[in-house]
């Protein structure tokens, strides 16, 4: 028997999420945005699954781009945070990537540069980030330069980063939003802007592009869900399984540095997960799992290979239980990995992305195509 801790990658789900992007902006192209190993899912069957879906792709660096590129993936690849030194430029050409530009130093490399075909090109502008990009005192002159030059560079877009487009208060964004609008206007650029949250919140956002990115893996990055973002389904389920049970009067303290301390008469459930695995080590007790699809509750601190859990109130909860850490419970019920992400004060990208490689990922599909 293999050790029950499992990630279970539904590959349907993943379809469904960027088929509501392509629905919520209808005259836009969605990039599938496959960085950090498509979020912890596993960039290359996601880069499959969406295949017949997507135009194109996105990773952060060319080194995720080339394992797509030897494992078949032939779509377009953009590279969001460009490149790194300029001997990167041919192996670009060569993989026919499109990359991003935020530096001078990109354009003098790109400019000095002679590729055999011009390599497509999206300028990055600060709109107010204030991480990557050009300053709108610089853009225009940046635009022209590289416009100048087709034979090096082609299909030249626009893009930014919102930094406020999953909050209540919209008036920072409006801001960027209304910056970039005027800045696309004077330079009659194509747009790539809208993140997850302003694909599933903000439709004046949406550009020639828009590029969904956790929203594709079914959680909600929204302060304030709407109907789309409810509409969103997991595609990640981590589950495990109770592997030992302790029985424990009042008073016992469970996990290290005993903080943790059974009320009443208890049963603990030892479940084999832990921060070894990924699962977050700042889980407070309380942060819920499913047990046979009825929630419980983590009691004590993350172990590297394992985590307790609160049995008390689940007399039928043994040896062999189902526990779902996130995800939807075999019997249907579901607990979101936004909720998990909220208990151990994160946001569920550190979730889902910190999963580890010793958890292995099972995938599944109805569809006919091979993944």
């Amino acid at each position: 028997m293999s050790r029950p801790l499992i990630a279970e990658i539904d590959l349907d789900a993943l379809r469904h999420n960027y088929r509501l992007a392509q629905a919520l902006a209808p005259h836009s192209q969605s990039l599938a945005v496959l960085k950090a190993n498509a979020y912890g899912h596993g960039a290359l069957a996601c880069a499959r699954a969406l295949d017949d879906l997507a135009p194109a792709f996105a990773v952060a660096c060319i080194e995720e781009a080339q394992a797509l590129r030897q494992d078949g993936i032939d779509k377009p690849i953009v590279l969001l945070e460009g490149f790194f030194q300029a001997e990167e430029l041919p192996l670009i050409e060569s993989l026919g990537l499109w990359t991003a530009v935020h530096s001078e130093w990109q354009v003098e490399a790109l400019l000095a540069y002679r590729p055999r075909r011009p390599i497509p090109v999206w300028v990055k502008m600060d709109s107010g980030m204030h991480r990557l990009g050009f300053s709108e005192q610089n853009i225009e002159g940046i635009w022209q330069r590289l416009l100048d030059a087709p034979d090096r560079v082609c299909d030249l877009h626009l893009m930014s980063h919102f930094a406020t487009a999953d909050a209540l208060e919209p008036r920072y964004f409006h801001r960027q939003l209304q910056l970039l609008n005027d800045w696309a206007t004077a330079l009659n650029a194509p747009t790539c802007l809208a993140n997850s949250p302003a694909t599933l919140a903000w439709p004046e956002s949406h550009g020639a592009w828009n590029r969904p990115g956790i929203m594709l893996y079914g959680s909600d990055p929204l302060e304030g869900a709407n109907d789309a973002s409810r509409s969103l389904r997991p595609v990640m389920t981590l589950r495990s399984e109770i592997i030992a049970v302790q029985e424990l009067g009042p008073g016992e303290p469970v996990g290290y540095g005993g903080r943790w301390i059974t009320p009443a008469p208890s049963r603990i459930g030892v479940v084999a997960a832990g921060y070894g695995d990924g699962y977050d080590r700042h889980a407070r007790d309380g942060t819920p799992v499913l047990i046979d699809g009825q929630r419980s509750m983590l009691a004590g601190k993350v172990s590297m290979d394992m985590l307790t859990v609160d049995i008390t109130a689940l007399p039928d909860a043994g040896i062999g239980s189902r526990v779902t850490l996130w995800g939807q419970d075999a019997s249907g019920a579901m607990l979101s990995v936004d909720e998990v992400a909220r208990h151990c004060d994160t946001i569920s990208y550190t979730l889902l992305t910190g999963l580890l490689p010793r958890v292995p990922r099972h995938y599944f599909k109805d569809w006919n195509e091979a993944v």
